[in-house]
């Protein structure tokens, strides 16, 4: 794929840090320092975007289908963070959702020569995957042109699958090719091309939006407490006793045996606060309302 790089907003000289090389180390920091800040304010720019790409997200979950990202190099290594994030924070399972990276796992830690150009790479993993109709692929490439990036949307639109982009240059090719294109222009990078730094930062942002603004519509949130919290350690099975004692009033030994009782937060909530004794009954209401706590609430007259 040919272009002039010097097209891409993100391969801009940063007259900002022209002279980085010259300065004290405060001074880079405060170089670095002023850059970042301006990565809000260019996601913000972006959040109607961002807000229909998350509609789109809320109503694939709904219909049992997937949350695709795709991306190589830092892009899918911040996909990556995201992903493996959601099944401890909101207890859903891994293939919810997931990432691919060009040239695979391996290329978490180290780069794989070659992997970010090709398409027939990208189309293979998504077959791997059995990718179909139900599910949404979002591409995550900063300057919008990865190839793999690019091949994963040509493939996804073939099946007939949701497509959406996050990108921080304009226009970009990319953003031409989905249903739901996201651009957060992020400028000049204060290192001439290393997209890792504003561009990363904007990326990860808009992922962790994505991903907790469409858990937060599926009701896997209670106010702002991670209800669906997987306690897989000493410090979470501490969080979700403190989050049952927060919701209920319960103290500390009974909202542990409510918490071993049920089995869940979730569980513990519904049954305390419903006054239901039988977990099956609990369930039952909760997979009524594919786990909705708002909605199961409602169900038993508790509109709080």
């Amino acid at each position: 794929m040919n272009v002039n790089i010097k097209k891409i907003t993100t391969e801009g000289r940063n007259q900002n840090t022209l002279d980085i090389d010259r300065v004290s180390t405060k001074e880079i920091l405060v170089k670095l320092n002023n850059e970042d800040k301006t990565v809000a304010l260019a996601v913000e720019k972006a959040l109607d975007q961002i807000a229909k790409c998350v509609d789109m997200v809320y109503e694939v979950f709904m219909n049992d289908g997937r949350l695709i990202y795709m991306g190589a190099g830092t892009s899918g290594r911040i996909g990556l963070i995201d992903a493996v994030e959601c099944k401890p924070t909101y207890g859903v399972s891994p293939e919810m959702v997931q990432c691919l990276m060009a040239g695979g796992m391996g290329a978490m830690v180290q780069a794989v020569e070659g992997a970010e150009d090709s398409k027939e790479m990208a189309i293979e993993d998504l077959k791997r995957i059995n990718l179909t109709e139900n599910d949404i692929v979002i591409g995550i490439a900063a300057s919008g042109r990865t190839p793999y990036v690019i091949g994963g949307i040509e493939y996804a639109k073939q099946v007939g699958a949701k497509t959406a982009s996050i990108s921080t240059s304009a226009n970009t090719i990319i953003s031409s090719m989905v249903d739901c294109p996201i651009e957060a222009v992020t400028g000049a990078e204060p290192i001439t091309g290393s997209t890792r730094m504003k561009s990363g930062t904007a990326q990860k942002m808009i992922c962790n939006m994505i991903s907790t603004a469409s858990m937060v519509k599926m009701g896997k949130v209670y106010q702002n407490l991670m209800i669906d919290v997987q306690a897989t350690n000493e410090k979470l099975v501490a969080r979700s006793i403190s989050i049952i004692k927060e919701v209920t009033g319960l103290d500390d030994l009974n909202a542990k045996i409510a918490f071993d009782k049920y089995g869940s937060v979730k569980k513990a909530m519904l049954g305390i606060l419903a006054g239901i004794d039988e977990v099956a009954e609990v369930d039952l209401i909760l997979n009524k309302h594919k786990g909705n706590i708002r909605k199961a609430l409602q169900e038993v007259g508790i509109n709080d």
